[in-house]
């Protein structure tokens, strides 16, 4: 029986980094390629998440430390800054990441690309802007879009996301964000640094629940009396509304209502898969948490994978090009690999760094593992009296035999440190082995050889 024939070995719906290794490993191999993307080319990482908001969280930690240099005998009574060079820095960082060049990157590659919305019309078929495209196979890696919750009168407000809030022309003098997971924490650090007073609501207990409870405490404790960030946890937003030239939120509490009156609100409470782009129509399954796969990324059509954020997951950006890469090995080979996510470091970029690797004394806890810990408060290194900083720790989780199977970091530029630890997690290393490993004096990493004693001892 002859072959059927397609337009494309590989059509990959979304540029991200849930389909960009995929797409160019696939064209290194002399495979018939084409990306398909709707926004701008690149995806939502390096385009309008996380480089902008690491470029405008530099700045602001930045300006921060020169605002408080008077504690290291430095005059800055004249400091100030011009927020609109600031995002012209922003829109630099992101062209010098590549962004905008990502569609001239990928036909250099020899991929073919389409801009616009992708939908199937059959499992071997899409259609965009009235074209009709086959392939044998496909990968979907559409990403996520904001979840916005049903709260009375939000709809009627100019309210922003994470992503339009980073293009504000001025810093507002008030904010209220709605949520509290990272990108919430890392916007409501970024703007206070600028003067706006920030509220910031959520129903959780604490903020950054997702991460072991000491975290959130600690953070909340800097973020309050270092920025004046009102932090509201217990609480849930009625309503919110205009207000002559501000907007009203009103907010319940321990069982009372009130309203705070804002210039600008911020909704950050997770997102949603891109799950609307005709799946019923190739049979694949699905339903709002995102698509459904096997361990090999495979959806319920086999020659249609799927990674990233659309999974429902979501993941990192560095997880999300992992999968890239474990679609592309599994699109040609007959013994396929699962993607192994032991030791993924998860981080918020506030000032100190938030970073969890592994298992966490939380998840623990939750399966009634029996396992051991230790805490080295950032205040027992040396580092700590000579950057006059304080707030912070490292955790570290061992098993019984003192392997390494998670680790919390809390600490300035915490993130850079994330690769010893996640080795350790990776590779099964005990406390004795990170306790013996040198660190270099007078570094936050010190931390790390010390929580190891104490696991240890």
């Amino acid at each position: 029986m002859a072959r059927q024939k397609f337009d494309f070995d590989l059509i990959v719906i979304g540029s991200g980094a849930g389909g960009s290794a995929a797409a160019t490993i696939s064209a290194a191999l002399g495979k018939r390629v084409a990306i398909i993307e709707k926004d701008d080319f690149g995806g939502e990482s390096p385009n309008l998440g996380d480089i902008p908001m690491s470029a405008m969280l530099q700045t602001a930690q930045i300006f921060d430390s020169a605002k408080h240099g008077d504690r290291f005998g430095l005059r800055t009574n004249a400091l100030s800054y011009n927020y609109p060079s600031i995002q012209e820095w922003k829109k630099l960082a992101v062209k010098r990441t590549g962004a905008g060049g990502n569609r001239n990157y990928y036909e250099s590659k020899g991929i073919s690309t389409f801009k616009g919305i992708a939908r199937f019309i059959t499992p071997h078929e899409i259609t965009i802007n009235r074209r009709h495209l086959s392939a044998e196979n496909f990968l979907i890696a559409t990403g996520s879009n904001f979840f916005i919750p049903n709260i009375p009168g939000l709809s009627d407000v100019n309210f922003h996301t994470m992503h339009s809030a980073l293009n504000i022309t001025r810093p507002p003098k008030t904010m209220f964000i709605i949520g509290s997971n990272s990108r919430a924490i890392e916007l409501a650090e970024l703007f206070s640094t600028f003067g706006t007073k920030v509220y910031l609501a959520d129903s959780s207990a604490r903020i950054l629940p997702n991460e072991d409870e000491e975290v959130g405490l600690l953070l909340d404790k800097h973020l309050k009396e270092a920025k004046g960030i009102t932090f509201l946890t217990h609480t849930r937003v009625l309503e919110v509304s205009k207000s002559s030239i501000t907007k009203r939120v009103v907010i319940r509490r321990g069982g009372i209502e009130r309203s705070i009156n804002v210039e600008e609100v911020v909704v950050c409470l997770g997102t949603t898969p891109n799950v609307d782009l005709g799946l019923e129509n190739a049979d694949i399954e699905y339903d709002p948490t995102g698509i459904k796969v096997n361990n090999y990324l495979q959806t319920s059509q086999k020659h249609i994978f799927a990674a990233g954020d659309v999974l429902g997951r979501n993941s990192e950006t560095q997880g999300a090009l992992m999968e890239s890469r474990v679609v592309a090995f599994n699109l040609y080979h007959r013994n396929k690999i699962i993607p192994d996510y032991l030791g993924a470091p998860r981080i918020t970029w506030t000032n100190p760094n938030v970073v969890s690797i592994g298992m966490q004394e939380d998840d623990c806890l939750k399966r009634d593992l029996k396992v051991k810990k230790a805490i080295a408060p950032l205040n027992t290194t040396p580092r700590s009296n000579t950057a006059d900083f304080r707030d912070g720790f490292v955790k570290l989780i061992a098993d019984k035999n003192n392997v390494i199977i998670g680790a919390t970091i809390v600490a300035p530029n915490g993130a850079e440190m994330a690769g010893e630890l996640t080795l350790a997690v990776r590779l099964g290393m005990t406390a004795e082995q990170l306790r013996e490993t040198p660190h270099a004096f007078l570094t936050w990493s010190e931390a790390i050889r010390i929580a190891a004693s104490r696991l240890i001892n």
